[in-house]
């Protein structure tokens, strides 16, 4: 796959981002997680037909594309509230055009540990998610917090 114009921008944006907070550390400054997770959902809105299509192709190209409409939206943490990174959500475009986020929910049973992902109809991690009906996820991005 050629990299696109777009697609070098994205690049160089999360290069910078983690360069500002790794400079930011060293020097003595804590620009602490808020920051991190208001970046990723700046980059997420700024960009996510981009990564759709980026998600898109790649799968494409492993046979492997979902059937259907897509979109890429944050992904938010159940409780912190904070965006953790992007989901691409597949389904019919009405379906898909209603969901706003997808909730991630974490559960730990002894050695065992469970992350489900929600998509929802709201941007907000709070309360019970309002599940969106007839779409499911078929890729995520994570961003270490």
């Amino acid at each position: 796959m050629k990299p696109t114009r777009i697609s070098i921008g994205i690049i160089l944006a999360i290069g910078l981002g983690i360069l500002a907070l790794s400079a930011g550390a060293a020097l003595g400054i804590d620009l602490g997680d808020v920051l991190k997770v208001g970046g990723i959902a700046f980059l997420v809105d700024q960009y996510d037909e981009e990564i759709d299509s980026f998600i898109t192709s790649a799968l494409g190209e492993r046979e492997a594309a979902a059937k259907g409409a897509t979109k890429v939206v944050p992904i938010l943490s159940l409780g912190g509230g904070g965006y953790v990174g992007a989901a691409q959500v597949v389904g019919s475009p009405e379906h898909v055009q209603r969901v706003k986020a997808v909730v991630q929910v974490e559960a730990k049973f002894g050695d065992f540990r469970a992350k489900v992902l929600v998509p929802t109809t709201t941007d907000k991690a709070s309360g019970s998610p309002d599940r969106a009906k007839g779409v499911g996820v078929s890729a995520v991005i994570e961003f270490k917090i």
